[in-house]
Protein backbone atom coordinates (compact mmCIF):
# COMPACT_ATOMS: atom_id res chain seq x y z
CA UNK A 1 0.00 0.00 0.00
CA UNK A 2 0.83 3.30 -0.97
CA UNK A 3 2.70 4.96 2.31
CA UNK A 4 0.11 8.31 3.18
CA UNK A 5 2.05 9.79 6.02
CA UNK A 6 4.73 9.10 8.22
CA UNK A 7 3.05 6.49 10.48
CA UNK A 8 2.22 4.35 7.40
CA UNK A 9 2.91 1.39 9.51
CA UNK A 10 0.11 1.66 11.82
CA UNK A 11 -2.50 2.93 9.15
CA UNK A 12 -1.40 0.14 7.06
CA UNK A 13 -2.48 -2.01 9.95
CA UNK A 14 -5.64 -0.28 10.85
CA UNK A 15 -6.85 -0.57 6.90
CA UNK A 16 -6.03 -4.07 6.83
CA UNK A 17 -7.86 -4.33 9.67
CA UNK A 18 -10.95 -3.01 8.92
CA UNK A 19 -10.67 -3.96 4.94
CA UNK A 20 -9.60 -0.15 4.12
CA UNK A 21 -11.98 1.51 5.20
CA UNK A 22 -11.60 4.44 7.38
CA UNK A 23 -13.31 7.62 8.68
CA UNK A 24 -12.41 10.82 8.34
CA UNK A 25 -11.36 10.93 11.96
CA UNK A 26 -9.25 8.34 12.19
CA UNK A 27 -7.33 9.89 8.71
CA UNK A 28 -6.58 12.96 10.10
CA UNK A 29 -5.41 11.18 13.15
CA UNK A 30 -3.07 9.66 10.80
CA UNK A 31 -2.25 13.10 9.85
CA UNK A 32 -4.21 12.78 6.56
CA UNK A 33 -5.21 16.03 5.51
CA UNK A 34 -8.45 16.95 3.98
CA UNK A 35 -7.38 18.49 0.97
CA UNK A 36 -5.90 14.97 0.66
CA UNK A 37 -8.66 12.73 1.01
CA UNK A 38 -10.70 15.56 -1.50
CA UNK A 39 -7.95 14.51 -4.00
CA UNK A 40 -7.99 11.22 -3.76
CA UNK A 41 -11.59 11.18 -3.76
CA UNK A 42 -11.79 13.35 -7.13
CA UNK A 43 -9.00 11.76 -9.02
CA UNK A 44 -11.10 8.38 -7.91
CA UNK A 45 -8.47 6.38 -6.31
CA UNK A 46 -10.63 6.54 -2.71
CA UNK A 47 -14.16 6.20 -2.73
CA UNK A 48 -16.82 8.21 -0.30
CA UNK A 49 -18.66 5.22 0.97
CA UNK A 50 -20.64 7.05 3.78
CA UNK A 51 -20.88 10.96 5.13
CA UNK A 52 -16.76 11.07 6.77
CA UNK A 53 -16.02 7.37 5.89
CA UNK A 54 -14.06 6.73 3.17
CA UNK A 55 -12.83 2.97 1.36
CA UNK A 56 -9.73 3.80 -0.17
CA UNK A 57 -9.30 1.91 -3.10
CA UNK A 58 -11.55 1.65 -6.75
CA UNK A 59 -14.25 -0.99 -7.39
CA UNK A 60 -16.70 -2.45 -5.48
CA UNK A 61 -17.08 -2.83 -1.99
CA UNK A 62 -17.15 -6.27 -0.47
CA UNK A 63 -19.33 -7.32 2.56
CA UNK A 64 -17.24 -6.98 5.07
CA UNK A 65 -15.99 -3.65 3.87
CA UNK A 66 -19.61 -2.75 3.83
CA UNK A 67 -19.78 -3.53 7.63
CA UNK A 68 -16.57 -1.59 8.69
CA UNK A 69 -18.51 1.09 6.54
CA UNK A 70 -21.72 0.57 8.31
CA UNK A 71 -20.19 0.70 11.97
CA UNK A 72 -17.51 3.34 11.50
CA UNK A 73 -20.50 5.65 9.98
CA UNK A 74 -21.86 5.53 13.57
CA UNK A 75 -19.06 7.06 15.55
CA UNK A 76 -17.00 6.50 18.40
CA UNK A 77 -18.68 2.89 20.32
CA UNK A 78 -21.26 2.15 17.55
CA UNK A 79 -21.21 -1.56 17.08
CA UNK A 80 -23.06 -4.02 14.19
CA UNK A 81 -26.19 -5.87 15.68
CA UNK A 82 -29.91 -7.34 14.80
CA UNK A 83 -29.52 -9.32 11.29
CA UNK A 84 -26.21 -8.21 10.86
CA UNK A 85 -24.43 -9.19 14.09
CA UNK A 86 -26.76 -12.64 13.67
CA UNK A 87 -24.91 -12.19 9.88
CA UNK A 88 -21.61 -12.58 11.42
CA UNK A 89 -22.30 -15.03 14.34
CA UNK A 90 -23.91 -17.83 12.39
CA UNK A 91 -27.31 -17.46 13.86
CA UNK A 92 -28.43 -16.63 10.02
CA UNK A 93 -26.68 -17.22 6.62
CA UNK A 94 -23.92 -14.59 5.17
CA UNK A 95 -26.05 -11.85 3.26
CA UNK A 96 -25.18 -10.45 -0.05
CA UNK A 97 -23.55 -6.90 -0.92
CA UNK A 98 -26.08 -4.39 -0.54
CA UNK A 99 -28.18 -5.77 2.31
CA UNK A 100 -29.11 -3.48 4.94
CA UNK A 101 -26.02 -3.10 7.81
CA UNK A 102 -27.64 -2.52 11.04
CA UNK A 103 -25.73 -0.32 13.54
CA UNK A 104 -26.72 0.62 17.17
CA UNK A 105 -24.82 3.85 19.01
CA UNK A 106 -25.27 4.73 22.36
CA UNK A 107 -28.57 7.10 22.92
CA UNK A 108 -27.12 10.48 23.37
CA UNK A 109 -26.06 10.48 20.00
CA UNK A 110 -28.29 11.04 16.64
CA UNK A 111 -26.85 9.69 13.42
CA UNK A 112 -28.13 11.24 10.21
CA UNK A 113 -29.24 8.70 8.05
CA UNK A 114 -27.60 6.98 5.51
CA UNK A 115 -28.19 5.08 2.27
CA UNK A 116 -27.79 1.06 3.20
CA UNK A 117 -27.42 1.90 6.79
CA UNK A 118 -30.17 0.97 9.87
CA UNK A 119 -29.32 2.84 12.85
CA UNK A 120 -30.68 1.53 16.56
CA UNK A 121 -30.15 3.13 19.69
CA UNK A 122 -29.51 1.28 23.17
CA UNK A 123 -28.95 2.83 26.98
CA UNK A 124 -27.10 -0.50 27.78
CA UNK A 125 -24.51 -0.69 24.71
CA UNK A 126 -21.22 -0.17 26.59
CA UNK A 127 -22.21 -3.46 28.57
CA UNK A 128 -24.18 -5.43 25.80
CA UNK A 129 -21.31 -4.80 23.24
CA UNK A 130 -18.74 -7.58 22.80
CA UNK A 131 -15.61 -6.68 24.39
CA UNK A 132 -13.40 -7.99 21.45
CA UNK A 133 -14.43 -9.18 18.46
CA UNK A 134 -14.38 -7.33 14.96
CA UNK A 135 -15.60 -5.68 13.60
CA UNK A 136 -17.46 -4.24 17.05
CA UNK A 137 -20.98 -5.91 17.56
CA UNK A 138 -23.18 -6.90 20.56
CA UNK A 139 -22.40 -9.91 22.28
CA UNK A 140 -24.53 -12.79 20.80
CA UNK A 141 -27.11 -12.72 23.61
CA UNK A 142 -28.25 -9.14 23.29
CA UNK A 143 -28.44 -9.50 19.72
CA UNK A 144 -30.52 -12.66 19.96
CA UNK A 145 -32.87 -10.33 22.38
CA UNK A 146 -32.66 -7.54 19.72
CA UNK A 147 -34.07 -9.85 17.22
CA UNK A 148 -36.84 -11.18 19.44
CA UNK A 149 -38.04 -7.42 20.48
CA UNK A 150 -38.06 -6.70 16.61
CA UNK A 151 -40.11 -9.87 15.58
CA UNK A 152 -43.48 -8.97 14.36
CA UNK A 153 -45.01 -12.53 15.90
CA UNK A 154 -44.51 -14.90 19.24
CA UNK A 155 -43.73 -17.68 16.49
CA UNK A 156 -40.77 -15.59 14.89
CA UNK A 157 -39.43 -14.11 18.55
CA UNK A 158 -39.54 -17.55 19.83
CA UNK A 159 -37.38 -19.23 16.75
CA UNK A 160 -34.60 -16.63 17.24
CA UNK A 161 -33.67 -18.13 20.88
CA UNK A 162 -34.39 -21.39 19.31
CA UNK A 163 -31.94 -20.99 16.81
CA UNK A 164 -29.61 -19.66 18.59
CA UNK A 165 -29.36 -22.52 21.17
CA UNK A 166 -29.82 -25.07 18.80
CA UNK A 167 -26.29 -24.04 17.11
CA UNK A 168 -24.79 -23.29 20.67
CA UNK A 169 -24.01 -20.00 20.10
CA UNK A 170 -25.45 -19.42 23.56
CA UNK A 171 -27.29 -21.33 26.23
CA UNK A 172 -30.98 -20.76 27.72
CA UNK A 173 -29.53 -19.76 30.87
CA UNK A 174 -27.02 -16.92 29.35
CA UNK A 175 -30.20 -15.85 27.70
CA UNK A 176 -32.08 -15.81 30.67
CA UNK A 177 -29.73 -14.01 32.53
CA UNK A 178 -29.38 -11.34 29.76
CA UNK A 179 -33.21 -11.18 29.78
CA UNK A 180 -33.39 -10.36 33.67
CA UNK A 181 -31.10 -7.08 32.68
CA UNK A 182 -33.89 -6.08 30.20
CA UNK A 183 -36.60 -3.36 32.23
CA UNK A 184 -38.84 -3.94 29.51
CA UNK A 185 -39.12 -7.01 26.67
CA UNK A 186 -41.73 -7.80 24.02
CA UNK A 187 -42.96 -11.62 24.65
CA UNK A 188 -41.05 -11.58 27.92
CA UNK A 189 -43.39 -14.61 29.55
CA UNK A 190 -43.54 -16.26 26.56
CA UNK A 191 -39.70 -16.38 26.04
CA UNK A 192 -38.94 -17.34 29.83
CA UNK A 193 -40.87 -20.48 29.09
CA UNK A 194 -39.34 -21.38 25.59
CA UNK A 195 -35.58 -20.86 27.34
CA UNK A 196 -36.68 -23.38 30.11
CA UNK A 197 -37.90 -26.10 27.39
CA UNK A 198 -34.51 -25.27 25.35
CA UNK A 199 -32.91 -25.90 28.58
CA UNK A 200 -34.52 -29.66 28.55
CA UNK A 201 -33.75 -30.24 25.31
CA UNK A 202 -36.21 -28.47 22.60
CA UNK A 203 -34.23 -27.00 20.00
CA UNK A 204 -36.81 -25.75 17.42
CA UNK A 205 -40.47 -24.54 16.87
CA UNK A 206 -41.60 -27.82 15.83
CA UNK A 207 -39.93 -29.51 19.19
CA UNK A 208 -41.61 -26.84 20.86
CA UNK A 209 -44.93 -27.07 19.11
CA UNK A 210 -45.26 -30.95 20.11
CA UNK A 211 -43.64 -30.82 23.59
CA UNK A 212 -47.00 -28.05 24.39
CA UNK A 213 -49.60 -29.32 22.19
CA UNK A 214 -49.35 -32.94 21.88
CA UNK A 215 -47.24 -34.19 24.75
CA UNK A 216 -48.30 -31.80 27.32
CA UNK A 217 -51.70 -31.20 26.39
CA UNK A 218 -52.77 -34.67 25.82
CA UNK A 219 -51.75 -35.60 29.04
CA UNK A 220 -48.71 -38.20 27.57
CA UNK A 221 -45.38 -39.22 29.69
CA UNK A 222 -42.38 -36.74 29.44
CA UNK A 223 -39.62 -37.54 27.33
CA UNK A 224 -35.72 -37.57 26.40
CA UNK A 225 -34.90 -34.71 23.72
CA UNK A 226 -32.15 -34.62 21.50
CA UNK A 227 -29.90 -37.33 23.42
CA UNK A 228 -27.34 -38.90 20.65
CA UNK A 229 -27.22 -42.46 19.96
CA UNK A 230 -25.24 -44.37 16.95
CA UNK A 231 -26.71 -45.52 13.87
CA UNK A 232 -24.82 -48.03 11.84
CA UNK A 233 -21.14 -46.80 13.58
CA UNK A 234 -22.19 -42.86 13.01
CA UNK A 235 -23.80 -40.60 15.55
CA UNK A 236 -26.99 -39.59 15.49
CA UNK A 237 -29.55 -36.94 17.74
CA UNK A 238 -32.80 -38.96 18.77
CA UNK A 239 -35.74 -35.68 18.48
CA UNK A 240 -37.73 -37.03 21.47
CA UNK A 241 -37.40 -40.43 22.98
CA UNK A 242 -39.59 -42.67 25.35
CA UNK A 243 -37.09 -44.72 26.23
CA UNK A 244 -38.64 -46.97 29.06
CA UNK A 245 -41.65 -47.50 26.48
CA UNK A 246 -39.06 -48.46 23.47
CA UNK A 247 -40.76 -45.19 21.05
CA UNK A 248 -38.76 -42.79 19.27
CA UNK A 249 -40.82 -39.38 17.95
CA UNK A 250 -38.95 -37.88 15.43
CA UNK A 251 -39.92 -34.13 14.03
CA UNK A 252 -39.10 -32.93 10.38
CA UNK A 253 -39.57 -29.43 9.94
CA UNK A 254 -37.77 -28.99 6.28
CA UNK A 255 -40.62 -28.51 3.36
CA UNK A 256 -38.53 -31.13 1.74
CA UNK A 257 -35.72 -33.45 1.59
CA UNK A 258 -32.29 -34.40 -0.80
CA UNK A 259 -31.91 -37.42 -1.20
CA UNK A 260 -28.80 -38.15 1.46
CA UNK A 261 -31.30 -36.73 4.29
CA UNK A 262 -34.04 -39.24 3.29
CA UNK A 263 -31.73 -42.04 3.03
CA UNK A 264 -29.90 -41.17 6.38
CA UNK A 265 -33.63 -40.64 8.18
CA UNK A 266 -34.67 -44.11 6.56
CA UNK A 267 -32.07 -45.70 7.79
CA UNK A 268 -31.94 -44.13 11.54
CA UNK A 269 -35.76 -45.71 11.21
CA UNK A 270 -35.03 -48.90 10.59
CA UNK A 271 -32.30 -49.80 12.91
CA UNK A 272 -34.80 -48.37 15.37
CA UNK A 273 -37.01 -51.24 14.16
CA UNK A 274 -34.60 -53.94 13.96
CA UNK A 275 -33.61 -52.82 17.58
CA UNK A 276 -37.06 -53.21 18.98
CA UNK A 277 -38.23 -49.61 19.21
CA UNK A 278 -41.16 -48.07 17.38
CA UNK A 279 -40.45 -44.77 15.23
CA UNK A 280 -42.84 -42.16 14.66
CA UNK A 281 -42.43 -39.51 12.24
CA UNK A 282 -44.06 -35.99 11.84
CA UNK A 283 -43.89 -33.07 10.23
CA UNK A 284 -45.01 -29.54 10.73
CA UNK A 285 -48.45 -30.05 9.87
CA UNK A 286 -48.82 -32.80 11.96
CA UNK A 287 -48.16 -31.25 14.82
CA UNK A 288 -49.47 -28.13 14.45
CA UNK A 289 -53.22 -28.65 12.70
CA UNK A 290 -53.60 -32.39 13.76
CA UNK A 291 -51.93 -31.86 17.24
CA UNK A 292 -54.46 -34.60 18.84
CA UNK A 293 -54.05 -37.38 15.96
CA UNK A 294 -50.59 -37.30 16.27
CA UNK A 295 -50.83 -37.22 20.41
CA UNK A 296 -53.34 -40.43 19.79
CA UNK A 297 -50.98 -42.18 17.67
CA UNK A 298 -48.01 -41.61 20.10
CA UNK A 299 -50.87 -42.87 22.65
CA UNK A 300 -51.33 -45.74 21.22
CA UNK A 301 -47.83 -46.78 20.69
CA UNK A 302 -46.88 -45.77 24.11
CA UNK A 303 -49.71 -48.09 25.37
CA UNK A 304 -48.91 -50.79 23.20
CA UNK A 305 -45.26 -50.61 25.01
CA UNK A 306 -46.37 -51.20 28.13
CA UNK A 307 -47.35 -47.48 29.60
CA UNK A 308 -50.18 -47.74 31.64
CA UNK A 309 -51.28 -43.91 32.05
CA UNK A 310 -54.60 -42.44 30.27
CA UNK A 311 -54.26 -39.78 27.80
CA UNK A 312 -56.78 -36.73 27.99
CA UNK A 313 -58.46 -34.19 25.60
CA UNK A 314 -56.71 -30.93 25.43
CA UNK A 315 -60.62 -29.51 24.71
CA UNK A 316 -63.48 -30.17 24.09
CA UNK A 317 -62.93 -30.57 20.68
CA UNK A 318 -60.39 -32.54 20.78
CA UNK A 319 -60.12 -35.82 18.58
CA UNK A 320 -57.60 -38.01 20.54
CA UNK A 321 -60.74 -39.70 22.84
CA UNK A 322 -62.64 -40.58 19.63
CA UNK A 323 -59.40 -41.60 17.77
CA UNK A 324 -58.40 -44.22 21.35
CA UNK A 325 -61.91 -45.48 20.94
CA UNK A 326 -61.99 -46.63 17.65
CA UNK A 327 -58.90 -48.57 18.46
CA UNK A 328 -60.91 -50.09 21.50
CA UNK A 329 -57.91 -48.64 24.09
CA UNK A 330 -59.41 -45.71 25.65
CA UNK A 331 -62.10 -47.36 27.61
CA UNK A 332 -59.89 -50.59 28.51
CA UNK A 333 -57.20 -48.09 29.94
CA UNK A 334 -59.97 -45.68 31.81
CA UNK A 335 -61.23 -48.52 33.47
CA UNK A 336 -58.43 -50.14 34.28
Amino acid sequence: MECLCGDSRHLSDLLTDQCAVASRAQLVGHAITLSKIRAEVRADRWQQVHRNVYGLFTGALSRSAELWAGVLTGGVGAVLSHQTAAELDGLVEPQPSGSTVHVTVPVARRVARQPGVQIHYLHRLPTARHPSRTPPRLRIEETVLGLTDASATAAEAMGWVLRACQRRLTTPERLLVAMSEHKKMWWRPMLEGALLDAAAGVQSLLEMRYLRDVERAHGLPGADRQRQGRVLGARVWRDVRYARYRTLVELDGRLGHEADDRHRDMRRDNVATVGGAASLRFGWVDVTASSCEAAAQVALVLTRNGWAGIPGPCGPRCLLPMIMRDSGRYDDAKSS
